[in-house]
């Protein structure tokens, strides 16, 4: 016997929702809303006031500092040579003077080993001087 699809009554009302329009319409507001609450959160426009000053400061001039490590290992301060206990009262200095910390530019020689470098940027961490520059060739 075959099995009848029909329904009962033609007439009769169906009493489901049908639930993909609704789930399309949050699934769409919530990407609209996804999208434009970065935009807005963004461009929050204020009017600021101004300074009527015609001086402007000058940038605290700061001069960097130099460590090289030569491929015999001795440590140098700029240009001048230095042993690694005076290398430490220097970074010392630094640490206590007033202002802007400088940048420390590390330059080691090529064949040097790694471990004479991290010693240097170890003395720069326990003093918290935390602007490092590793020089490298620029080819």
């Amino acid at each position: 016997m075959a099995k009848d699809f029909k329904r009962p009554q033609k007439l009769a009302v169906i009493s489901d929702l049908n639930m993909t329009p609704l789930i399309d319409l949050a699934f769409s507001l919530l990407i609209i809303f996804m999208i434009t609450t970065p935009v807005i959160e963004q461009y929050n426009r204020i009017d600021l006031p101004e300074q009527p000053s015609s001086e402007t400061q000058p940038p605290p001039e700061v001069e960097d500092k130099f460590i090289t490590i030569d491929s015999e290992g001795v440590y140098h301060w700029g240009n001048d040579p230095i042993g690694k206990t005076q290398l430490g009262l220097q970074l010392d200095e630094i640490m206590q003077a007033e202002g802007e910390q400088p940048t420390i530019h590390i330059r080691g020689d090529r064949n040097l080993l790694w471990q004479q470098i991290i010693d240097v940027i170890n003395m720069l961490k326990e003093r918290n001087l935390t602007k490092l520059s590793l020089d490298t060739k620029a080819n």
